[in-house]
């Protein structure tokens, strides 16, 4: 398997290229080119499997890729490398778009490519790429990247009714696409979600949207009912907090 680094940082990509011989043994060759352009012709002459791509780079920011190669005609991962700053790394994570984050370490590429390598057969990077690029133009995020077992599925924040914990995966309730069961921890979405008020998490087992309460119960020691029917616990020391927000609804 190939792997291609653009980053016109000769040092960054020296350092990267011994980082994923280091760690990634699917990958047998790294090339390596200091801009876009040139980055372009080796995935058309050489096929890489994997890209490595810097996005702040001199005349052409990674981010312009697809305007310079047919991606239907190539099937390869993208990782982007970036120093960017939280919220951008926020938008990459909606975007379900892997990224490495400067300085790279060792677990970051092992990770990555690991993704990258599940992700090659979905060949989804044209709609990935360009929910990252609005997210990145835009700070108002309102979609989310849900990796499944079909590809990625993109997902309105106010579709979503409510999330499950379901050991190492989430069960994602949707209000148009059903229930849908991701590979990444409730963890994952109540750090992703945090800024987003409409989003509560009444239960360590469930992160719920608020908009699509149906009714409080109070029996029971007191319960939630969404309106897909799904009844949720309320921890003890949740129930003040969850009744004042509610009221104020």
């Amino acid at each position: 398997m190939k792997a291609l680094i653009i980053d016109d940082e000769k040092k960054a990509r020296q350092v990267l290229a011994v980082l994923i011989e280091e760690n990634c043994p699917k990958i047998t060759q790294v090339l390596e080119a200091d801009n876009l352009l040139s980055g372009v012709d080796l995935i058309k002459k050489e096929a890489p499997s994997i890209v490595f791509l810097d996005i702040e780079m001199p005349e052409h920011s990674g981010l312009e890729i697809l305007n310079f190669i047919n991606k239907e005609n190539y099937n390869f991962e993208i990782i982007f490398t970036t120093a960017y700053s939280a919220y951008a790394i926020q938008a990459f994570q909606l975007s379900a778009i892997d990224y490495l984050l400067k300085p790279v370490r060792p677990s970051q590429v092992k990770k990555a490519v690991n993704k990258a390598i599940t992700f090659l057969s979905n060949n989804q990077i044209n709609k990935r790429l360009t929910e990252l690029k609005t997210s990145l133009q835009n700070s108002n995020f309102k979609k989310i990247g849900l990796p499944n077992s079909e590809g990625i599925k993109f997902v309105d924040f106010n579709n979503i009714i409510m999330l499950e914990a379901d050991g190492m995966y989430t069960n994602v309730s949707t209000k148009n696409d059903g229930v849908i069961l991701v590979s990444k921890p409730l963890k994952f979405f109540v750090e992703l979600l945090q800024k987003i008020k409409t989003f509560y998490r009444p239960h360590r087992s469930y992160l719920i949207n608020l908009s699509y309460i149906k009714e409080y119960i109070k029996k029971d020691g007191g319960y939630i009912v969404m309106e897909n029917n799904k009844s949720i616990s309320i921890s003890n020391d949740k129930k003040e907090d969850f009744l004042t927000i509610v009221q104020s609804i």
